[in-house]
């Protein structure tokens, strides 16, 4: 089994256009591009796609969903980090938001919530923990197609090269600094493949670009 966790297309909010809270954000004109070409990227069907419930996630999933219309979908509860809350407020931009964003990372505590429909950064980690133990317990063989967000994917990552299940301080802190070195563009495939000691693993590079390999590879030179 083998799981691409995959970014939303450029969306209005990161176009820096203003946006009506955390999950309304639509697709730009670029966005809806980078979503026909994430659907005619796949080589193979897949045997579940996967959406988060927020717009933007939705209209990206939209064409693979076309292209492969007797696919079962899903959706799972893989929506953006929501740390914020009341602050996301309606016909507010990313510029607009981004010192209450720096106030909360600055303050660094696992267990706080804005308020309103927010939630901490333990919540984000007990999700991404539960996101790789659904897909470890998936019984399918095949490809399943996470459409996701950029935060999301990385605490994903972070969980499972860490194995942080109960964030404190120092850890939030270290998350930080890898959202700001681990970068994942609109349109990203982070692939993860069953094995390793977290039940999945993270394959270190896409090759969707790539043909189909051979039968039998040669013996690897020094």
């Amino acid at each position: 089994m083998r799981v691409w966790l995959i970014r939303h297309g450029e969306s209005e909010s990161n176009a820096g256009l203003p946006t009506n809270g955390p999950g309304a954000s639509p697709l730009t004109r670029l966005g809806r591009h980078q979503a026909e070409r994430v659907a005619a990227s796949f080589q193979e069907s897949p045997e579940l796609i996967v959406s988060s419930s927020f717009v933007r996630a939705r209209e990206t999933a939209a064409p693979t969903r076309e292209r492969f219309p007797e696919v079962p979908y899903e959706e799972w509860p893989v929506q953006e980090f929501t740390y914020l809350g009341n602050l996301h407020g309606p016909a507010t931009t990313g510029e607009q938001r981004r010192p209450f964003a720096e106030a909360y990372w600055r303050r660094a505590d696992p267990g706080y919530i804005n308020g309103g429909d927010g939630e901490s950064f333990h919540d984000l980690v007990t999700r991404a923990r539960s996101c790789l133990t659904r897909l470890a317990d998936r019984p399918e063989q095949g490809l399943i197609a996470v459409f996701t967000h950029g935060i999301f994917m990385r605490a994903v990552l972070w969980s499972l090269f860490t194995g942080i299940v109960t964030p404190d301080t120092a850890a939030m802190r270290a998350f930080r600094t890898f959202t700001a070195t681990c970068v994942v563009p609109n349109g990203a495939i982070v692939e993860l493949r069953r094995g390793g000691p977290e039940s999945l693993q993270a394959v270190a590079g896409a090759t969707a670009h790539l043909p189909a390999p051979l039968t039998s590879s040669p013996s690897p030179t020094p």
